[in-house]
């Protein structure tokens, strides 16, 4: 008995697979017991699941696979059931094996001796010794159960703490689902074998928003809540919290209509209110997907759900060729911007705004230009998308307003007759919570009265659904003074019914339709009703884009007064723009409606 204890010793401080220890421990018994068969069954739940059994035929063990424990499950259920050893020493006559003897009795087996192994007061498994023969166990079959049981007990013991330490290794702490480093291994395992399969990737919307609104506690509540609803809808053990607010999921087989219909159902079971630390959310989620064959299927999920935060928020979006591509000049344009702004290349050009009547100079729109390192002036729309990074974003405001605000102290101090100067602001200047202190910096510190600003606004970034911070930001700028235009009217979330409800002084009718005044009679239609309605409202109107003396003609027989266009000045520099305002600029005294009476300077710090 000691060279057995010690040959299962090993291979357990060695740390052998459980089946394979207790397999050789069956043999050793086995072969001092010669008749004899043996076996070992784990307890799970209620259950046995068979661990060990070299000598029984697999179709035995199978058939004791999940078998419940009971009073009358055998010998081995019945003893995980009491937690004491079963002695049945006549399998035919004993009423524990009623159901099960025609199992046994074919094989030859008569009689069933099993202990349960028990550790910290609970049953874990069972050993079992079957023989061709009835009869009752001596004191040597005594010493071999209570060695082999105990053997059993250090051996699965180890297997469990192992089990532990590797499902804390890759369960995430919060939810219970799998981790990062268990995300990494499924991934590797199927690219590995070659397998088909989907990879979702998905972020929670706005989660920072909960934890700075409720705090914490109800932030983690909603991660928990969303790794439910996620394991709800997809198969078992394929949902994976990868950290922070990032889920992914991984489908075996199938292809992207697959894929998305399941993305779909993710974020349709997500967007339930969810209760969280006794508030109530309303959670969203942005996903992005790839299948497998295409390229890295990780980097292409990635690429879709970067894809869809910035162009389709709370909606899935599948990955196709060329996706990356499109990223990829988002990125060089982001790297471009920003080695820009450290040289200091990043300028301010200026687009007159006239009036259509007498050709007078009544403003400006300020647009960003980049100049590149070979001194070539680069418009803004070679760049757009570096916009798209909210750092850069609030970078480039920064800049323009420095330049801008300058330049227009400059015109005033040179007495020239400057109306106003449009200044664009983006969706990242309203989020930071800080525009008033900004804007209070630039114009107080350089004495431009606020009579001289418009903010201007485009359209999608102010209308835009779900979120209500900008709108509520710009009713507080105009009710401190500040002007606003609403830029590119009619591209983004138009309806005539927003200039009842959305404060606004200007908007500036987008140049698509300004192209269509001559050519399709709707667009002159949409345009004359809009310029009425405005009219009626208060608001002034711009048209913008206006390349021919035709489209301005036709503009002023409708009513509308303002316009800018390549038909009466690109954007130009600053010495250009003065020498404008110095031949064509509007004098005060001509001005009329489009002119105020200037902000007194100890009124400026108050209304900002």
């Amino acid at each position: 008995m000691l060279e057995l204890q010690n040959k299962v010793l090993e291979r357990i401080a060695k740390g052998e697979p459980l089946a394979a220890t207790l397999e050789a421990l069956c043999l050793l018994v086995e072969i001092r017991l010669p008749g004899v068969k043996c076996s070992v069954l784990r307890v799970e739940n209620g259950r046995l699941h068979p661990l060990a059994a070299p000598s029984l035929p697999h179709s035995y063990s199978q058939a004791l696979d999940n078998l419940e424990v009971g009073p009358a499950a055998g010998s081995c259920g019945t003893a995980a059931f009491y937690g004491v050893p079963v002695i049945v020493t006549d399998i035919a006559t004993d009423g524990r094996w009623a159901a099960y003897r025609d199992l046994a009795l074919p094989l030859g087996l008569l009689a069933c001796w099993s202990t349960p192994v028990i550790s910290a007061g609970r049953v874990i498994a069972t050993f079992a010794l079957y023989f061709q023969e009835c009869r009752r166990p001596d004191d040597r079959d005594k010493e071999i159960i209570e060695t082999c049981t105990h053997l059993c007990a250090i051996a699965i013991e180890r297997d469990e703490r192992v089990r532990e330490r590797e499902r804390l290794t890759y369960t995430d702490a919060l939810t219970g689902e799998a981790n990062r480093a268990r995300f990494n291994e499924v991934l590797e395992e199927l690219q590995n074998a070659n397998r088909a399969f989907g990879l979702l990737l998905a972020d929670i919307d706005n989660l920072k928003l909960v934890n700075d609104t409720f705090g914490h506690g109800a932030g983690d509540a909603l991660i928990r809540t969303i790794a439910r609803r996620i394991a709800s809808v997809v198969p078992p053990e394929r949902t994976f919290r990868l950290g922070g607010d990032e889920f992914a999921v991984i489908l075996d087989g199938g292809g992207m209509e697959e894929l998305a219909a399941c993305g779909d159902a993710i974020l349709r079971a997500v967007k339930r209110p969810a209760q969280c630390d006794k508030h109530v959310v309303f959670p969203s989620m942005t996903a992005g997907g790839a299948v497998a064959g295409d390229g890295d299927p990780r980097q292409n999920a990635d690429v879709a759900l970067y894809h869809g935060k910035s162009r389709h928020r709370g909606q899935f979006t599948a990955y196709y060729p060329g996706m990356g591509t499109a990223l990829t000049r988002r990125f060089r344009a982001i790297r471009d911007v920003g080695i820009a702004l450290a040289e200091r290349r990043i300028e301010a050009h200026y687009q007159p705004i006239v009036r259509l009547d007498t050709g007078e100079v009544v403003g400006f729109e300020a647009l960003c230009r980049m100049r590149t390192s070979a001194g070539e002036t680069v418009a803004a729309a070679h760049f757009h998308e570096a916009m798209l990074d909210g750092e850069i974003a609030l970078q480039l405001t920064e800049r323009m307003l420095d330049m801008v605000t300058s330049d227009m102290r400059r015109w005033l101090d040179l007495g020239l007759p400057l109306q106003h100067v449009g200044i664009n602001l983006s969706a990242a200047d309203f989020h930071t919570g800080n525009i008033r202190a900004k804007l209070d910096e630039h114009l107080i510190g350089k004495g431009v009265p606020l009579d001289h600003v418009i903010l201007e606004v485009t359209e999608s970034v102010y209308l835009g659904p779900r979120d209500h911070t900008v709108g509520d930001e710009i009713r507080a700028l105009r009710e401190q003074g500040l002007r606003v235009a609403l830029d590119d009217f009619g591209t983004g979330y138009a309806s005539l019914t927003h200039l009842l409800t959305v404060p606004v002084d200007i908007i500036k009718i987008d140049k698509s339709f300004v192209d269509r005044l001559i050519s399709e009679e709707p667009g002159a239609a949409i345009v004359e009703g809009l310029i009425g309605i405005a009219h009626r409202l208060g608001i002034k109107v711009v048209a913008e884009g206006i390349e021919t003396e035709e489209q301005a003609s036709h503009l002023l027989a409708m009513g509308c007064i303002l316009g800018q266009g390549f038909v009466y000045s690109r954007a130009v520099g600053f010495d250009a723009a003065t020498e404008l305002l110095r031949t064509r600029g509007q004098k005060p005294d001509d001005a009329g409606e489009n002119n105020r009476p200037p902000l007194r300077h100890d009124r400026l710090s108050r209304a900002l």
